[in-house]
C-alpha cells in the first residue's frame, strides 16, 4: 500500500490552497490530492459562463500550482475512510496510506424534495463541477422559459446572465421579502429588487415555489404561493447548499449541530491528524458566536492558509474573533457588497448597534467620466464604537472597498479611529479626500451614537 505524508481529499480553492501552502512549507513530505473530475471551475464564476464568458474552458481552476509546487494529483472518488487505521479506499480499487489527511470535500446544491416535482426532467441544479455545468449550459442555451428558484448571489448572478438573451423569459422566486436578503439590510436589498428588474429579470419575492408543474415526467411550470403559475421548461434551484460530510461522518469524525465537520482554531478535527477545510468544515459566526457555515471561497482560502502553515506544527497563530461573511457581487453594473453584521443578524442576536451612512460619487469633481453612485453604511456598536458591519453599493471600487471594512471589523477598528484614517486619493480613483466616504459614514455614527445616549 502507497503512503502518502498529506493526502487531500478535494481540489476546490480551499484543497488547492492547503496544499500549495503546506508543500511550499514542508518541500520534503509527499502529498497527494484526490479529485473527482479531471476538470475544475471557479465557483464564483459558474453563473458567468452561462453568458459573460465565452466558453466554459474560460472558468477552468486547476491545480497547476499545487503540482508546481510539487504535489500528486489522482482523479477518483474516495469511498471510504479508516481513521483509525489512516488508509482510504478509491472507487477505482486504489488503497493508499496516509500521515495526515485533509478533508476538503465541498459542498452540493441543496434538493428541495420538499417541493413538489423536484424530481422532474428538466429541474438542475448549480453544481460546481465542470461536466454537469457543461451540460446545462447546453439545456439553457435551448430553453425559452427559464424559472430560477432562490434569490441569493447565485441565484441572482445566473438570472441576470440568462436575462442578457433577447429570446429567453427568465424569472426569479424568492421567498423572502427582498433579494440577496441574507447579506444586506433592506435598504440595500431594496435597491437589488429594483437593480434585478431593470436587468430584465421577472421577480417575485415574497413567495414561495409551491409546486413544480410537469407532464408527462417534464417541467412545464411552476405554481407560486399566490396561485400564480410561471411557464417554464427549465428550471434551476438556487436554494443553498449543504456540506459533503458523509464520507467524514463514516469514518468516525464528529460532526456539529448543522452536519459540518466540527474542527478547532486549527482546522483539526476530533481525531488525531485529519483536518476538514472549506465548505464541510465548521465556522463561529463573529456576531452570534455560534456554530455556522459560511460557503465561501474567499472564507475557504483564508482557512486553508492557516491550515497549509500549520498542518505539521503550530507556527502561525490563528487570533479568531469568529468567520465573518464578506459578500460582493455586481448586477447589471451596480456592485453590491457586504461585510460583518447587517441589521437583520444584528437584530437577530440582539446586539445593540447605530448606523453611520453617507454617500456621493467615486470620483472628484462627480462629472468625470465614468463616475458612480456610492452608498456607504457602517453598522457600529453605540458602547464603544466598534465597528461591527459594513454595507456598499455603487461601482467597481466597491469590491475592495468592502474588504477595508472587512478588516476594520477584524481589527476592531472604532469609528473614532476611522475619522483619522489617512487614505489615497485621485480624481479617476475616488470621493474626494475631503469627503471620503468611510470617514464620512464614521462621522455620522458618532453623532447617531452620542444622540443614541442622548436618548438612553
Amino acid at each position: 500500500m502507497k503512503k502518502y505524508d498529506v493526502i487531500i481529499i478535494g481540489g476546490g480553492p480551499s484543497g488547492i490552497v492547503t496544499g500549495v501552502t503546506a508543500k511550499k512549507k514542508h518541500p520534503e513530505k509527499s502529498f497527494l490530492m484526490i479529485k473527482k473530475e479531471e476538470k475544475g471551475l471557479v465557483p464564483c464564476g459558474i453563473p458567468y459562463i452561462f453568458h459573460d464568458l465565452e466558453s466554459i474552458d474560460q472558468n477552468q481552476m486547476s491545480p497547476k500550482p499545487f503540482v508546481d509546487a510539487g504535489g500528486e494529483v489522482l482523479v477518483d472518488t474516495v469511498v471510504k475512510v479508516s481513521s483509525e487505521d489512516k488508509f482510504l479506499v478509491t472507487e477505482s480499487g486504489k488503497e493508499l496510506a496516509y500521515e495526515k489527511l485533509v478533508f476538503a470535500t465541498g459542498s452540493s446544491p441543496l434538493v428541495p424534495k420538499f417541493i413538489e416535482g423536484y424530481d422532474l426532467d428538466g429541474v438542475e441544479y448549480i453544481k460546481k463541477s465542470y461536466n454537469y455545468i457543461n451540460a446545462l449550459k447546453a439545456k439553457a442555451d435551448k430553453a425559452k422559459n427559464i424559472v430560477v428558484i432562490g434569490a441569493g448571489f447565485i441565484g441572482v448572478e445566473l438570472s441576470e446572465q440568462l436575462a442578457k438573451y433577447p429570446d429567453k423569459n427568465v424569472s426569479l422566486i424568492e421567498a423572502e421579502p427582498h433579494c440577496l436578503y441574507r447579506a444586506f439590510s433592506v435598504d440595500f436589498a431594496e435597491k437589488a429588487d429594483e437593480i434585478v428588474k431593470d436587468a430584465g429579470v421577472h421577480l417575485y419575492t415574497g413567495q414561495k415555489a409551491e409546486k413544480i408543474i410537469g407532464e408527462n415526467g417534464k417541467v412545464k411550470g411552476v405554481l407560486l404561493s399566490n396561485d400564480m403559475t410561471i411557464e417554464a421548461d427549465l428550471v434551476i434551484c438556487s436554494i443553498g447548499y449543504v456540506p459533503n460530510c458523509n464520507l467524514a461522518k463514516e469514518a468516525g469524525i464528529e460532526l456539529d449541530d448543522r452536519g459540518t465537520i466540527r474542527v478547532d482554531n486549527y482546522l483539526r478535527t476530533s481525531v488525531k491528524d485529519v483536518y476538514a477545510v472549506g465548505d464541510c468544515s465548521q465556522t463561529i459566526g463573529f456576531i452570534t458566536g455560534r456554530t455556522d457555515n459560511i460557503m465561501l471561497a474567499s472564507t475557504a482560502t483564508a482557512e486553508a492558509r492557516v491550515l497549509g502553515n500549520n498542518l505539521f506544527c503550530i507556527k502561525l497563530l490563528r487570533h479568531f474573533a469568529g468567520t465573518l461573511s464578506v459578500f460582493s457581487t455586481e448586477i447589471n453594473s451596480t456592485v453590491f457588497a457586504s461585510a460583518g453584521a447587517i441589521e437583520q443578524t444584528a437584530l437577530d442576536a440582539n446586539v445593540q448597534f447605530v448606523i453611520g451612512k453617507a454617500q456621493d460619487v467615486d470620483r472628484h469633481p462627480g462629472k468625470l467620466p465614468g463616475a458612480s453612485k456610492l452608498i456607504v453604511k457602517l453598522i457600529v456598536s453605540p458602547e464603544n464604537g466598534e465597528i461591527i458591519g459594513g454595507e456598499i453599493l455603487g461601482g467597481k471600487s466597491v469590491g475592495e472597498m468592502i474588504n477595508t471594512v472587512s478588516l476594520a471589523i477584524q481589527k476592531a477598528v472604532t469609528v473614532y479611529e476611522l475619522i483619522s484614517f489617512q487614505v489615497g486619493t485621485h480624481p479617476l480613483l475616488t470621493t474626494a479626500p475631503t469627503k471620503y466616504l468611510l470617514i464620512k459614514a464614521a462621522e455620522n455614527a458618532i453623532e447617531n451614537i452620542k444622540n443614541n445616549k442622548e436618548n438612553c
